[in-house]
């Protein structure tokens, strides 16, 4: 048995599921790389291309080539199309290199903050009366941070890792926490935090400085980018041709 599914019921399924904004954002952005890297000439080797193309059938686990043909056959992509997808993966790397390679230390130096890492356990407890009957338990050597978790948090993987947290950057971090975690001298157990979620008992590990290495010039380079993406996008009037087979009028365009 068969099921027909036209163009319009996919648009109207988008328009639906309130994607047509996301939908356009993404539209936008792709128009804005494209036009970049023709004015500024930045040229895409085949190289290029194939390098990319293989890293993206070894993150979508595409070993043989029929792997790829029904990934292809599965999201509706001739081979065409798939090179348009990698040529737009490169020329959006590309593009960002060329507007913020040299931008990369100055707004490390500036934001350097920003980037250091706090490594911790943490358990949340519901009542700050508790929190500070285990708070004063573990300064005096009666309690340890793991037989807390082992009492009070509730995920098993979780409880299992004593409430490992690993370690995570600022903005990673609930606001009302971040003043204690990042002022810690590791080792150290900080004073029951409240927040909305619930009393906060963080045991603090160490504070990992930044260095910049690639993986964070690469992470700079794209947080840049993508800021700079988006005001590109916001500085736009974006219509939705109604008609593209005919000759575009006022009355054949829609804002989105």
């Amino acid at each position: 048995m068969s099921l027909t599914i036209s163009l319009k019921d996919v648009i109207q399924h988008i328009k639906l599921s309130c994607q047509i904004p996301k939908v356009l954002q993404d539209i936008a952005e792709a128009k804005i790389i494209a036009n970049e890297v023709s004015q500024f000439g930045i040229k895409i080797s085949d190289e290029e291309l194939q390098e990319e193309g293989d890293k993206f059938r070894f993150e979508q686990k595409l070993v043989k080539a029929k792997d790829t043909w029904d990934w292809l056959k599965k999201h509706r992509l001739s081979l065409d199309e798939f090179e348009d997808v990698i040529y737009t993966k490169v020329a959006s790397r590309k593009l960002a290199q060329h507007l913020f390679n040299n931008k990369i230390e100055s707004f490390f130096y500036q934001n350097q903050a920003h980037y250091v890492a706090a490594v911790t356990n943490e358990v949340i407890v519901e009542s700050m009366d508790l929190a500070l009957e285990l708070f004063y338990s573990l300064q005096e050597g009666e309690i340890t941070f793991p037989d807390i978790a082992r009492q009070y948090i509730t995920n098993p993987e979780l409880r299992r890792a004593s409430g490992y947290m690993g370690a995570r950057r600022r903005n990673e971090f609930r606001p009302e926490t971040v003043p204690s975690v990042f002022a810690a001298s590791p080792p150290q157990i900080l004073k029951p935090i409240n927040t909305a979620k619930g009393i906060y008992l963080i045991w603090v590990e160490e504070i990992i400085q930044p260095t910049l290495d690639e993986e964070l010039r690469e992470q700079i380079i794209s947080d840049l980018f993508s800021t700079w993406l988006k005001q590109q996008v916001e500085q736009k009037e974006i219509f939705i041709q109604i008609n593209p087979d005919a000759n575009s009028n006022p009355e054949e365009l829609k804002q989105a």
